[in-house]
């Protein structure tokens, strides 16, 4: 059982950035991938980025690539989404998302583990 907790949203002007985090309970973190979705107001939730378990392997967002980077410290249970040069249509909620030993996916039902979410609002 894992639990995810999001944190450092918060409002910010066209072209700044923001990192968000993902701290996770438990011991076998490592051994989980984790993803980032957002969900913006009147919208579906969509892929953002995701690294697999072990840290290796990463995958964004074609809207996000370049701007964002998605990276974990397994000594704090801990992943960040670094998002830089920000947009006023990355205004979102977003979510991060884990299971165990997945490859990274962009697929919601690929993700067992969820967190509440932290709201990011993007201003022109």
């Amino acid at each position: 059982q894992v639990q995810l907790v999001e944190s450092g949203g918060g409002s910010v002007q066209a072209g700044d950035s923001l990192r968000l985090s993902c701290a996770a309970s438990g011991r076998t973190f490592s051994t989980y991938a984790t993803a980032w979705f957002r969900q913006a107001p009147g919208k579906e939730r969509e892929f953002v980025a995701c690294i697999r378990w072990g840290g290796g392997s990463t995958s964004y967002e074609d809207s996000v690539k370049g701007r964002y980077t998605i990276s974990r410290d397994n000594a704090k249970n801990t992943v960040y989404l670094q998002m830089n040069s920000l947009k006023p249509e990355d205004t979102a909620v977003y979510y991060c998302a884990a299971d165990r030993y997945l490859t990274c996916s962009d697929r919601e039902g690929a993700y067992t583990y969820w967190g509440q979410g932290t709201q990011v609002i993007v201003s022109s």
